[in-house]
């Protein structure tokens, strides 16, 4: 059995370390608009719950198998994500207000969602490319 296109190693490796770095780009964004540091201790403080669920939503998905795909890949870990670090947060005493759990939900899903989208695009371009070429290349 051959493996889908877009789950070759390295595109595995790299939708991985897309979404861990996308998910740190929304904790520093948030750090900042709130005037907190940046510094190492203090992302990472923010960022495990959402980390450790991305991870969880990476499991729930099985995301290797197909991790380009928006659907179900992509909302399975977005939903994931957010549901699974907003519980992380409130269990350890962050703070889960309301307004925050709307950015954060939008925020992610831009980040999640949009970078698959994106690649699902560029994909499928390639691909017509690719036919079309094969169709007027006289072999």
């Amino acid at each position: 059995m051959t493996q889908p296109t877009n789950a070759r190693p390295g595109a595995i490796t790299t939708a991985a370390v897309l979404d861990a770095a996308l998910v740190v780009v929304f904790v520093s964004i948030g750090r900042t608009s709130h005037a907190e540091g940046l510094e190492f201790a203090g992302i990472a403080g923010t960022a495990w719950p959402f980390l450790a669920a991305l991870a969880a939503g990476w499991l729930a998905a099985r995301a290797w198998r197909h991790p380009l795909a928006v659907w179900p890949t992509g909302v399975v870990v977005w939903s994931v994500t957010v549901v699974g670090g907003m519980l992380l947060r409130a269990v350890s005493g962050q703070g889960t207000q309301f307004a925050f759990i709307v950015v954060a939900t939008l925020t992610l899903a831009a980040f999640l969602l949009g970078w698959r989208f994106i690649a699902s695009l560029v994909t499928r371009r390639s691909r017509v490319a690719a036919a079309d070429a094969s169709r007027t290349d006289p072999a």
